[in-house]
């Protein structure tokens, strides 16, 4: 049984991790470190404080901002400690760089939980694009903020990643389902003059081969949400609506199973921890890195979340 410790106790942890875990069998939550939290198990203020006092804990799942991450994954990881990371894994590549050296160094997991590639379509849609020529790719990832979002400051804050912080989910499952890796070619990101991070952004990318893709990402969305990836092939379009968990092929909606984005990841790792192997890929991570540099930035209104 692996004895777990959770890192950051908020909305996403709440929502899917704690049910996920609860239902895994090899799993078992032991503590918890996150300031004025509540829980059946013993709270910690930090990790810090939950490391020297639970020193049974054979692993840790960091569910923190970005921000807070790398420092929490390393001490972890000096104390011995399989390390799950919530997405994105990190705020820049080096650091997760330093922490995959350091995870084998350690001979520890560590997990880069990319947890819209586990949505119901998307294995499928790998499948049915393995032998496909692919024409064109379009993502249009657009969501209200505010609904989804609410009191959550550090998002906008450096290495809160502004509208990328959904936005690389899509990029996540892109990279995923297409047969070849992508590249940017360039970027224009829309950031409001009293915040840090984009509130919307246009990327242009293109496959190895040179077919066109193009990522529409949007932080203002009012009226219904959007979470679609396209891609033209020469057997017909290919559809992943709702985050990737609804599949279509020319229109024909494809039969893909229930949901169970955040019980997946937790499977993969404890079969991960039993086998004594690490899953990092920071493929959507370096793509949002690109569009930085290859960006062009635009300041546009003040964005105010009462509006």
């Amino acid at each position: 049984m692996i004895r777990l410790g959770l890192v950051g106790l908020g909305k996403i942890a709440r929502d899917q991790h704690l049910p996920a875990i609860a239902r895994t069998d090899g799993i078992e939550l032991v503590a918890v470190a996150s300031p004025h939290a509540v829980a059946d198990v013993p709270v910690y203020h930090d990790i810090e404080a939950m490391l020297a006092s639970e020193t049974q804990l054979d692993a840790v799942v960091l569910c923190q901002p970005p921000q807070l991450r790398f420092d929490a994954a390393m001490a972890a990881l000096r104390a011995g400690k399989h390390v799950f990371l919530e997405k994105p894994p990190g705020v820049t590549l080096s650091e997760v760089e330093a922490l995959i050296q350091s995870a084998g160094t350690a001979d520890r997991t560590l997990f880069a939980a990319w947890h819209s590639r586990e949505g119901a379509g998307v294995a499928k849609a790998r499948a049915w694009l393995a032998d496909r020529s692919v024409k064109a790719a379009r993502i249009e990832w657009k969501e209200d903020v505010r609904v989804w979002h609410p009191g959550q400051h550090w998002i906008w804050e450096p290495g809160g990643f502004g509208v990328f912080d959904p936005g690389i989910n899509a990029l996540s499952i892109l990279t995923a389902v297409l047969p070849e890796p992508v590249r940017v070619t360039g970027a224009v990101l829309d950031t409001p003059a009293n915040r840090a991070a984009p509130i919307a952004a246009r990327l242009d990318m293109a496959t190895a081969s040179g077919q066109p893709v193009v990522a529409e990402f949007d932080f203002l969305q009012t009226g219904p949400q959007k979470w679609n990836i396209a891609v033209d092939t020469d057997a017909g379009e290919l559809m992943l609506r709702e985050g990737g968990n609804r599949l279509f092929i020319d229109g024909e909606e494809v039969e893909t199973g229930g949901e169970r984005e955040y019980p997946a990841l937790y499977d993969r790792f404890v079969t991960l921890v039993r086998e004594g192997r690490s899953d990092v890929d920071i493929a959507p991570l370096r793509i949002v890195a690109d569009a930085f540099l290859c960006g062009r930035g635009r300041t546009v209104d003040p964005f105010h979340e009462d509006g």
